[in-house]
């Protein structure tokens, strides 16, 4: 697949978010990894300068395209046109830091705490689709991705429901497409600090049980 339209310098990407250089994540495996392992996004539109919000898990169906699906009743669909701008967040496992963890501490006590996180920011257009084969291509994908994600051959399918039922569940939906315009991200996991610090903040991640933080600080010191 062609490559996500990342905003790929700390110039360009601060306009969209902060992020100090040094957290700045450029790296499209490890985005796609945050998306694709918390796919529940936070779907942000601008209604006349009210900011409505919505959370909503969307798939990638192409480089730039993402696809999910609303409840009819969500106004959302009624109040923006087809081409209307977005924003969708996508928040990773986070982490409260504490300045114990650090070894330095005892040298200066001039730590505080922090707190480690990753995040991806999408913007893109919205346009939604009513038609019963766009309804049935977004739930059965969302399906069976995650089914089999969790559950593998015992996975339940959309056929183990009664077709009345499955009709009516899909008449009570809005299927939706994000066209994806740019990317910018962050990965906060401690690159600032002293590689003795970074070390015993990862340790700590992995023995609180915060193993894509952990894993994704193992990636950043592998890359080092």
């Amino acid at each position: 697949m062609p490559p996500l339209k990342i905003v790929g310098t700390y110039q360009n990407q601060r306009k969209y978010m902060y992020i100090p250089p040094q957290f700045e994540e450029v790296r499209e495996t490890e985005i796609l990894k945050i998306i694709e392992n918390f796919p529940l996004a936070v779907l942000v539109c601008n209604n006349d300068g009210v900011l409505i919000a919505n959370h909503i898990p969307l798939f990638r169906h192409s480089p730039s395209t993402y696809l999910g699906h609303i409840a009819k009743a969500n106004q959302l669909h009624n109040i923006f046109p087809n081409g209307a701008d977005a924003l969708a967040i996508f928040s990773s496992e986070n982490s409260y830091v504490s300045p114990n963890w650090y070894p330095t501490k005892a040298e200066t006590h001039r730590h505080v705490p922090t707190w480690n996180y990753q995040v991806v920011h999408m913007e893109g257009r919205l346009s939604f689709d009513y038609s019963n084969k766009s309804k049935l291509r977004v739930v059965g994908s969302l399906t069976k991705l995650y089914e089999r994600l969790h559950f593998g051959d015992a996975e339940w399918k959309m056929s183990d429901a009664p077709k009345d039922f499955m009709e009516q569940m899909l008449d009570s939906i809005v299927a939706f497409q994000f066209d994806v315009k740019s990317v910018v991200a962050k990965s906060k996991l401690s690159q600032n600090r002293e590689l003795q610090d970074f070390n015993s903040v990862k340790k700590n991640m992995q023995e609180q049980d915060r193993l894509h933080l952990f894993n994704a600080m193992v990636g950043i010191e592998k890359e080092s």
